[in-house]
Formats: C-alpha cells, sequence, structure tokens
C-alpha cells in the first residue's frame, strides 16, 4: 500500500469544484476510496424523515467526502503545494515541494 500524502489534521486547499479556494483540515481519510473529508467544506443536504429519536425531522447539513485529488497541502502563506517524500534523520517525512518544509503527522 502507498503512503498517504494527505492524512487526517492536515490543512488542505480545495482546488475544484463549488468549493474552489477554501480551505480546512482533513477531518477523517479513507485511503481505499481514494476521499477524505474536509471540515467546513463540501457541505451536502440530507432531507431527514421524523423518527422517534429525531421527531421533528427536516434538513441536515453534513460534509460529504471528496475526492484527495481535489485537494492539496497549504504552505503558511495559502498557497497549495504537493507533496514528495524523504529519507531525513534516517525516517521517511513527507515535505511540501514548494517551501521544503517538512509535515508533521
Amino acid at each position: 500500500m502507498a503512503s498517504a500524502r494527505i492524512k487526517k489534521g492536515d490543512q488542505v486547499i480545495v482546488l475544484s469544484g463549488k468549493d474552489k479556494g477554501r480551505t480546512g483540515t482533513v477531518t477523517a481519510s479513507m485511503p481505499k476510496l481514494d476521499k477524505v473529508i474536509v471540515g467546513g467544506v463540501n457541505i451536502a443536504t440530507k432531507h431527514r424523515k421524523a423518527s422517534q429519536a429525531d421527531p421533528q425531522g427536516g434538513l441536515e447539513r453534513v460534509e460529504a467526502p471528496m475526492h484527495v485529488s481535489k485537494v492539496s497541502h497549504v504552505t503558511a502563506d495559502g498557497k497549495a503545494t504537493r507533496v514528495r517524500f524523504e529519507e531525513r534523520d534516517g525516517k521517511k517525512v513527507r515535505v511540501a515541494v514548494k517551501t521544503g518544509d517538512v509535515i508533521n503527522g
């Protein structure tokens, strides 16, 4: 299995779609499906029928998964960057291509 370039807790920017340019933190990563959930981005509305647990029912807004290719790591100045892997001090680490900074995680 390939190493994950984007993991839970990473700060990312959306590259395409209705939320292009918005940034957020990855709240969940689904590597087998190549999808991520980004907090506050790609909000979908679900129509919920009234039930005993939720007698009111109504509209529920939830963050929908998006393909990992639609997001990219964000640098300190707010721009998108690719990620590469390097070996530093005997450990494999993720590095931002634009700045050369190590991405923790």
